[in-house]
């Protein structure tokens, strides 16, 4: 329609030129007749432009009302989408967000049980340089794993148990024979293994270390056989009982002449998870002969039940035989009974004929009844 348009005007332009022109070119010949139809024609052409002006912009008018629809759906389109996405995204970071301040109030949490357990290891380190307080942390260690094994009322073993020589062990473990009662002694050598430990020392102060964590530990474990091991009383072997794995990893692994001496002493070098294996086994050797102990008792139990039992068969083949003759002889009692019914029913009907003279006659004597 716009294209049309143009074309329109443009040969109105075009023919208005030439009739310009024609009428230069012309105009000392023209006549009045020409004139008026000049007139005419220019009248017309006023109108049929006046026509096409209504025509293209009622046209346009029209287009641009359609386009401007077209644009305002699409607006509210694109605005729909935009407040969609708008409210997704927002939704989506409101979640990240709100999983960051849990994630960051855990990490706040974890923070301040990391400060806690630094000050605890700091207070655990104090408490570790005093040999006291050291003593007690090793007898707290086995107290508690005595207690995870054998349970806090069991009476298989007994702490800070008096002996007859006037010494007291940190415990005593109630083992069945051959082992009797084993001694039980917490004993913590840590000076000297820090010091051995540590690369920022110097290897001749290392060395030294090394050298008197040897003597302290031998000087352990001769207390411990010397006070703990009685004849008669104890067992003829004791435990050491070393609270940190660590120290006890260290003797096993490069001190060997330490676990060899300890062996001739008849001391058992024990740490946390070694005492623990070695008592489970100890209580599963205790349960065992608890068990076996019963097992006597259970065989001649089981032969009195046994005996019962066939005079209990006996007895109900007795029973048995007699419900089944009990049960013939109602059988038969059945069989009379549904003979005399139907006897009396016969009487009862009182048809008379050459049975029923024969039964009032004393019928068939020799029926069974």
């Amino acid at each position: 329609m716009t294209s049309e348009v143009v074309t329109l005007i443009l040969v109105g332009i075009g023919i208005i030129i030439n009739i310009i022109l024609l009428i230069k070119v012309n105009s000392k010949n023209n006549s009045l007749d020409l004139i008026e139809r000049l007139s005419r024609f220019e009248v017309n052409i006023n109108k049929e432009f006046s026509n096409l002006k209504e025509e293209v912009t009622l046209s346009m008018t029209n287009h641009f009302d359609k386009v401007n629809d077209k644009l305002d759906l699409k607006l509210n389109e694109i605005n729909e989408r935009v407040n969609l996405k708008i409210d997704e995204n927002f939704e989506k970071t409101n979640k990240t967000f709100t999983n960051v301040l849990e994630r960051l109030t855990k990490i706040d949490e974890a923070q301040k049980k990391i400060d806690n357990l630094g000050m605890d290891i700091v207070s655990l380190e104090n408490i570790l340089t005093d040999k006291k307080t050291r003593g007690i942390f090793g007898e707290v260690n086995l107290y508690n794993i005595l207690e995870n094994v054998f349970g806090s009322n069991s009476n298989l073993y007994k702490t800070q148990y008096h002996l007859s020589n006037n010494y007291i062990a940190d415990s005593v473990v109630f083992a069945p024979s051959p082992l009797n009662m084993i001694a039980i002694d917490s004993k913590f050598p840590l000076e000297n293994y820090r010091i051995m430990v540590d690369k920022e020392k110097s290897e001749e102060l290392r060395g030294i270390a090394s050298k008197q964590f040897k003597v302290d530990v031998k000087k352990h474990i001769d207390a411990i056989s010397s006070k703990y091991i009685i004849e008669g009383e104890t067992s003829n072997q004791a435990i050491m009982f070393i609270p940190a794995e660590a120290i006890f990893a260290e003797i096993n692994a490069h001190h060997q002449d330490l676990v060899e001496y300890a062996y001739r002493k008849r001391i058992w070098l024990a740490g946390p998870t070694t005492l623990v294996s070695t008592l489970t086994m100890i209580l599963m050797v205790i349960q065992n002969i608890e068990r076996d102990k019963y097992t006597s008792v259970i065989h001649e139990e089981l032969n009195k039940l046994g005996i019962e039992f066939s005079r209990f068969k006996e007895r109900f083949d007795k029973l048995s035989r007699s419900i089944l003759t009990v049960n013939h002889d109602v059988e038969a009692f059945n069989i009379t009974t549904d003979k005399i019914k139907r006897k009396f029913d016969s009487i009862s009907n009182a048809k008379i004929n050459n049975r029923d003279d024969n039964l009032l006659d004393g019928g068939d004597s020799n029926e069974e009844i």
